[in-house]
């Protein structure tokens, strides 16, 4: 990897959301090889998580220092008692929660930067807490929904009328949301946020504490991932429609008032535009690999197997990937699937119905669950042919990786990843057994094709994907930000 220092040194504040430092993942992965590339830069990194402290599962470099932003646990240090700061911070969240009624992104972005403004002098807990603010909360919330007309806008769906668990639910949702406006902003020149959401909500409350512009990269698109999610829990509509408003208008906030937007596909820059995001702020830029660390695996394995490679996670729908081992398995009983990766906390359920699964199938022997591997290297040699099911992705790393190996892979038509594979590779549906058994099933049947894929992969990989040309774009756009100062 060549280092490229074309640009004068920089300190970067980078936000992140449940990603880098303290858990792994494609994001951290990527966030790591950035900056420890761009070493010349200091970064000081405010990671938003669930508790007080989550031990990090990364090292650092000596050019990061990182402090976790949590949202839930210990609140933070209260707030002054002044009844005028009281009032004034009752009358930011009143007007917050009529923006989310009405979702109206001006009065949404008054309310929000009011309440950053507010948090310099402590947290919000106590008046959020209060009789008042639910009080508040109902009658806003109850009167908007009295007042809907029907035959709404698509983009304006219909707001149910509150219930008091409903409204007690989000006052507390609320509450914990907002605690980052709280955390000392982080003194830098420029701002990264390395996705949406709380990320991004920290980015602008830089912004408006330091005026730091700030850069935001999507590896997937948050708002889509929130709208995926939100479909499986089980939240009253209530509940659900007032959180899916915030995280619009909040993502919509960030990109309208991000310097540069970086999609990592040109997928994820048709969703940033439709929310909101300049078409002239927007770079896509790819993520990379070192193409040394992942040589052209040389033999392949004697047997018919396929590799999968990832996290264990609903999104990643390796229930389909398992139907459909199960039909090439039919026609080939030597055929292997292995699965190569580890259970993020949360996700145990998700693993036992996986395991299940595969016993309900009588899979057991061909189906191998194998947790995560010292060298994943090891993990794409394992195999003839690479799978990737996942129902949401941005630009996954796995394809990439695979490619660069030279392994040929099949995977399904979600986010980014047919740019990733081009003609290198099978595209199918999510969610398609059938489809997802045939392209498995033709590859596997013919060594030949595997060969040219496989070539045409790396050659792919080593064009576009690479790790010095996703360093050399960051490098280009931390001065541009810069230089284009605070929207």
């Amino acid at each position: 990897m060549t280092i490229h220092r074309t640009s004068p040194a920089l300190s970067i504040a980078l936000y992140s959301e449940g990603t880098y430092p303290q858990a792994q993942g494609g994001v951290s992965v990527w966030v790591d090889q950035l900056v420890r590339g761009l070493e010349d830069h200091t970064f000081e990194v405010r990671a938003v998580s669930g508790l007080r402290y989550e031990r990090p599962a990364l090292d650092l470099p000596a050019n990061v220092h990182a402090e976790q932003v949590p949202l839930w646990g210990d609140p933070p240090p209260a707030g002054p008692r002044d009844p005028a700061w009281r009032r004034q911070l009752t009358d930011a969240y009143g007007a917050l929660v009529g923006a989310l009624c009405t979702l109206n992104l001006d009065h949404f972005e008054a309310a929000l930067r009011a309440l950053s403004v507010l948090g310099r002098r402590g947290g919000f807990t106590d008046t959020l807490e209060s009789r008042r603010v639910t009080t508040l909360t109902l009658d806003l919330w109850s009167d908007h929904a009295a007042r809907q007309r029907p035959g709404r806008a698509p983009d304006d769906p219909h707001l149910p009328t509150p219930s008091v668990a409903d409204v007690l639910d989000v006052q507390v949702w609320l509450e914990h949301a907002l605690r980052p406006l709280s955390s000392p902003a982080p003194l830098a020149q420029v701002g990264h946020a390395v996705s949406n959401g709380f990320a991004g909500l920290l980015a602008l409350h830089g912004l408006w504490t330091h005026g730091t512009p700030f850069i935001l990269t999507e590896h997937g698109v948050y708002l889509r991932e929130r709208y995926l999610e939100f479909r499986r829990a089980g939240y009253s509509a209530g509940f659900k429609g007032l959180l899916l408003r915030f995280y619009r208008l909040l993502c919509s906030l960030t990109y309208r008032r991000a310097a540069l937007v970086l999609p990592g596909s040109q997928y994820n820059r048709r969703w940033e535009e439709r929310l909101g995001a300049a078409p002239d702020r927007i770079r896509c830029v790819y993520n990379g690999i070192d193409p040394d660390v992942f040589p052209p695996a040389e033999l392949e394995p004697a047997e018919p197997v396929i590799s999968w490679v990832g996290r264990i996670d609903p999104l990643k729908d390796l229930e389909t990937l398992i139907r459909a081992f199960n039909l090439v398995r039919r026609q080939r009983p030597a055929a292997k699937l292995r699965l190569f990766g580890g259970t993020p906390a949360g996700n145990e359920g998700y693993a036992r119905t996986c395991v299940d699964l595969t016993h309900g199938l009588h899979l057991q022997g061909s189906v191998t669950f194998e947790g995560r591997v010292e060298d994943i290297t090891d993990a794409y040699r394992a195999g003839q042919v690479v799978a990737l099911t996942s129902v949401s992705e941005g630009f996954p790393y796995t394809v990439i990786e695979a490619m660069a190996m030279g392994r040929p892979p099949v995977a399904t038509r979600v986010g980014g990843v047919p740019e990733a594979v081009g003609s290198a590779g099978l595209i199918v549906r999510p969610r398609d057994v059938m489809g997802v058994a045939s392209a498995l099933g033709r590859l596997l049947d013919d060594a030949a094709l595997r060969q040219r894929l496989g070539a045409a992969a790396r050659e792919r990989v080593m064009e576009l994907f690479t790790l010095d040309g996703c360093l050399v774009a960051y490098r280009r756009a931390y001065p541009a930000a810069l230089a284009g100062g605070q929207r």
